[in-house]
């Protein structure tokens, strides 16, 4: 269902990720302003998400640029340009997703608020908020983590840190 309105979704994923970095949410379990209710992630019936093999590749891909920054963002010697090319990963893969994966609407609804927070982290990274850059990290972080933990993604590890 991502792929059904790519531009809009993409907008909506961005609105959403700009009101939780104004209201300084630092979980990516808290809850979203969506349609006048507050939305937050949840599992189906007690069980995770179902993914698409698009999906599944894109988060893989987020999680490994991640992994792989980690233990220069923690000797802190990842530079600003090091941050704006994760942040840069994070966004293209995030358009892959919207582009190719197919959920159902329940699923897809609980995917857009994954997709929020890393899109605020990547927003973080960039250096366009107050925040340093090193807390965009961690929110993309945090949002890996609940992706492993909402949706079914065989063998999934989050990117330690």
């Amino acid at each position: 269902m991502l792929n059904k309105f790519p531009p809009l979704l993409l907008a909506l994923a961005m609105a959403l990720s700009a009101n939780a970095q104004a209201a300084g949410a630092a979980d990516a379990h808290h809850a979203h302003e969506h349609g006048g209710a507050a939305a937050t992630l949840r599992l189906n019936d007690g069980k995770q998400w179902p993914t698409d093999e698009p999906l599944r590749q894109a988060m893989g891909e987020i999680n490994g640029a991640l992994a792989k920054a980690l233990p220069a963002i923690h000797r802190q010697q990842f530079a600003d340009g090091d941050y704006q090319a994760l942040a840069a990963t994070v966004h293209q893969r995030v358009a892959y997703m919207v582009d190719h994966c197919k959920l159902d609407a329940q699923a897809d609804a609980m995917l857009h608020l994954v997709i929020a927070e890393l899109l605020a982290g990547a927003e973080i990274m960039e250096g366009k908020t107050a925040s340093p850059r090193h807390d965009g990290a961690v929110r993309v972080r945090a949002a890996l983590k609940s992706y492993g933990k909402y949706f079914r993604h065989p063998g999934w590890v989050t990117a330690k840190g």
